[in-house]
């Protein structure tokens, strides 16, 4: 193995089943990369990963404090939530201020992510609703920000509305990618999505967290995420989920959005750098092994941290019986 490469292992008994490679990519504010793996200019789309970066307009722009949102429901905007009991209750009180309802939410159903949620809602007969979709927070961020702005909500999810183009804006804005070079396609909940290259997501979350060369509401905006986030973990992911997780253990020294295919992105505020990590593949499984295994390696987890992710980190493989058969395993120096 070079020592560009990093990849992680699936392990049954003696044999390695499975590989899967990592690409990685480290940096400071002015986009210096600081440290890589495989290759840290890889194009791919930044999936949910972006939820932060796009939540800025709706602050920015003045609507969350027209519509009096609170940091919970601000942290909400930038979830990929369980669709427990409390993520719920948060989106329709979004939609609750802004007059809307449910049906408004263009997203789609999905059943909870929360699998104990999952199974009471089946034993009493009851259907997902859009709430429940995991992007529910987003999309009724995306709702603010139209209503604050006049615009349809019938239509907000089109790449011409003027609530996508004032995101696509912000995130080629703080990424330093070009709008006509910006790649696009259809996110799982069906609004754009953005493809660019690993460092230069890297470099928005760089500049989320210490926005100090940022426009003055720019800037505000990006501490007020950050802040709502620190706060209310749990309406980032929600329980047994990795995002909440590592804000709980690092008291929010750092803070990391999972995306969809493998996808995973950090921001370390109080030393200015972002951090994107890609499973070539995508599998997710092999997502937060590496996540955990290259802070690790770079100190910026401590012992104790390691150990309180250590489920995470070295996961084990059972069988349908629950027997232990095997682990999946980091196996990279940065």
């Amino acid at each position: 193995m070079k020592p560009s490469d990093a990849v992680i292992r699936v392990i049954r008994g003696k044999i390695t089943e499975s590989i899967h490679r990592v690409h990685l990519a480290m940096v400071s504010t002015d986009g210096t990369l600081l440290h890589q793996a495989g290759d840290p200019h890889l194009l791919t789309f930044a999936r949910s990963t972006a939820k932060l970066i796009q939540a800025l307009p709706v602050i920015e722009s003045g609507a969350a404090d027209h519509f009096g949102l609170g940091d919970a429901e601000i942290a909400l905007c930038c979830a990929s939530h369980n669709g427990e009991a409390e993520h719920v209750t948060a989106a329709q009180g979004i939609l609750g201020k802004l007059g809307f309802t449910p049906e408004h939410l263009q997203c789609g159903a999905h059943d909870p992510y929360h699998a104990p949620t999952a199974q009471a809602m089946r034993e009493r007969g009851e259907a997902p609703t859009t709430l429940h979709n995991n992007c529910s927070g987003k999309h009724s961020g995306m709702l603010a920000l139209a209503a604050h702005l006049h615009a349809s909500p019938e239509v907000y999810m089109n790449i011409e509305h003027p609530v996508q183009q004032l995101m696509l804006q912000t995130v080629c804005d703080m990424s330093d990618v070009p709008k006509e070079q910006m790649q696009l396609g259809i996110d799982g909940c069906g609004v754009p999505v953005f493809g660019l290259s690993i460092n230069r997501l890297a470099l928005a979350f760089a500049r989320l967290g210490c926005p100090d060369e940022l426009t003055v509401a720019r800037a505000s905006a990006c501490r007020r995420i950050v802040a709502a986030v620190r706060k209310y973990p749990q309406y980032l992911a929600g329980s047994d989920r990795f995002d909440t997780r590592l804000i709980e253990v690092t008291g929010g020294r750092i803070i990391g959005k999972m995306g969809a295919e493998g996808i995973f992105a950090l921001t370390i505020p109080e030393q200015g750098i972002g951090f994107v990590l890609k499973i070539e593949d995508g599998n997710q499984r092999a997502m937060y092994p590496a996540v955990v295994e290259a802070l690790k390696q770079l100190n910026l987890l401590n012992e104790s941290e390691v150990d309180a992710l250590a489920s995470y980190h070295t996961p084990t493989v059972h069988n349908w019986q629950g027997t232990e058969v095997g682990q999946i395993r980091p196996d990279f120096q940065l």
